[in-house]
């Protein structure tokens, strides 16, 4: 479907230029997203905003809000929120439900191989420098066996789609991913903004999350356990994610605790309750390794529990996701994960990296200063759109003093070339436009692997803009995965 099959209304000024279209283009994929998009080309622009402005007001009030440490006078803000869904047809949603699930097999098999046998570093598929020495590498997880061989409980993988509408790779969330929150409330908030837009429209429902995140923490506890307790470890309400350790606490229908709620006793974790100690069994922790437990790694850490890694390491006590997962979403391995899959399945990768460019080899690090006027540059160990270039986008000056940073610190680095993000018609200045985008399909692994259906999608709500992250500005839609 061009821009000019496009019918008359909201979308009549709406030029996609020479990106994939989620909705005009996917018309191709299901003629269900026509129905959406005559619907939408019915509303009056004033209607809409009202609708939109409803919305902020309503996540608003619900707390769900996100804090940006680098603002310290905005603590509690709203994530900023499209009422214009992002639709997923069934072959689609087939596709990259096929590729995560076996992105997070090869993910699970290369850690429990890095913290036991090493094959994969001794026949140079990896370069032993790479895991070894990586900042998130943990010597304290070396021959420490997981129930199922699951490390990665919980994954986000990071998509993008180029200008011929391909799935690619961008980053794999292997630590302690976030964001599932808004794709529940985003839900929420649609059924009750937009009946008129998704009536007689079958999308497939995203409310069993919890109780799928619930059913893997059981299968990983203790098998002696018949009821395991779960509980959700968070490090506090001045975590940037609070609102959403609240959320997935409630969801799973458990005790919300911080490490000063834990303690440790004869061999076991329990929990203090106004009726007393209580066993704890699973723990879902949104903390990072560093803080767990203090007598392991950060000695000054108030935020964990000390001697919890000991119970850990006597399965009596589960932990998700496992200690040490970091090293496999390090933006370097990530370059490897083809390989890694090759290795360890003996399949070709069904979603694909984008190509990358390690700074650290002498023959990366030469094609990244060589074209820094074409490439984005990336921290290894950043998050959150911080600390990279956008070549095309960035001025003189500002390449040189990347390509110093380059220099002084090769292997901090990766890059990749500029892929042209697909954009969503989204809601801008009265009317919509397209708004670049980027997806985070949810998997959950306990005895087997489960995908939420849909998943983050992330909008990028300057105009222009490719950085889709909410600390920069980013905002987020709805996903719908039709049936």
């Amino acid at each position: 479907m061009n821009d000019s099959a496009v019918p008359a209304g909201l979308l009549d000024h709406y030029s996609k230029g020479a990106f994939f279209c989620e909705m005009q283009d996917g018309v191709r994929q299901d003629p269900r997203i026509a129905t959406i998009l005559e619907r939408l080309t019915r509303m009056e622009p004033d209607e809409l905003r009202r609708r939109a402005d409803i919305a902020e007001a309503e996540l608003y009030n619900l707390g769900i809000t996100f804090t940006v440490y680098s603002e310290k006078d905005a603590i509690d803000r709203v994530m900023p929120f499209d009422l214009i869904p992002r639709v997923i047809a069934p072959g689609e949603w087939d596709l990259i439900e096929r590729g995560v699930r076996q992105r997070v097999a090869a993910l699970n098999a290369f850690i429990w191989d890095i913290y036991h046998e090493q094959r994969i570093l001794a026949d140079g598929i990896v370069p032993r420098p790479l895991v070894l020495g990586n900042v998130n590498y943990r010597p304290e997880m070396i021959g420490l066996n997981v129930p199922h061989r699951t490390y990665v409980h919980v994954c986000g993988i990071d998509l993008v789609r180029d200008e011929t509408g391909g799935f690619l790779v961008l980053e794999d969330n292997a630590r302690t991913p976030s964001g599932v929150s808004y794709v529940i409330e985003n839900r929420h908030m649609m059924l009750r903004m937009f009946p008129d837009l998704i009536d007689g429209i079958a999308v497939r429902s995203v409310g069993n999350y919890g109780m799928q995140l619930h059913k893997a923490l059981a299968e990983i506890a203790p098998p002696d356990i018949s009821d395991p307790q779960v509980v959700l470890l968070s490090p506090g309400i001045y975590n940037s994610a609070y609102f959403e350790h609240i959320f997935l606490a409630r969801e799973m229908g458990v005790p919300l605790v911080e490490g000063r709620d834990l303690v440790v006793e004869r061999g076991c974790v329990w929990m203090r309750t106004t009726a007393g100690l209580a066993p704890v069994h699973a723990i879902y922790r949104r903390l990072n390794d560093d803080f767990l437990d203090p007598a392991v790694f950060r000695p000054e850490s108030t935020l964990g529990v000390a001697g919890l890694i000991d119970v850990w390491r006597r399965g009596r006590v589960a932990l998700a996701n496992a200690v040490g997962t970091g090293v496999a979403d390090d933006k370097a391995i990530y370059a490897y994960m083809p390989r890694i899959i090759r290795y360890y399945l003996a399949e070709e990768p069904i979603l694909c990296n984008v190509q990358t460019h390690i700074c650290g080899e002498p023959e990366g690090l030469a094609y990244t200063l060589d074209h820094l006027h074409e490439l984005v540059v990336k921290p290894v160990g950043e998050s959150g759109g911080y600390g990279l270039i956008i070549g095309p986008h960035a001025t003189d000056a500002e390449r040189a003093d990347f390509r110093e940073k380059l220099l002084a610190d090769p292997e901090n680095y990766i890059s990749q070339p500029m892929v042209k993000l697909s954009v969503s018609p989204t809601l801008a200045n009265g009317r919509l436009s397209p708004r670049h985008v980027d997806l985070r399909p949810f998997a959950i692994t306990g005895k087997s692997t489960w995908v939420l259906p849909g998943g983050l999608t992330r909008v990028a709500l300057r105009e222009g803009s490719l950085v889709v992250n909410s600390s920069q500005g980013g905002g987020s839609k709805d996903t719908w995965v039709l049936e």
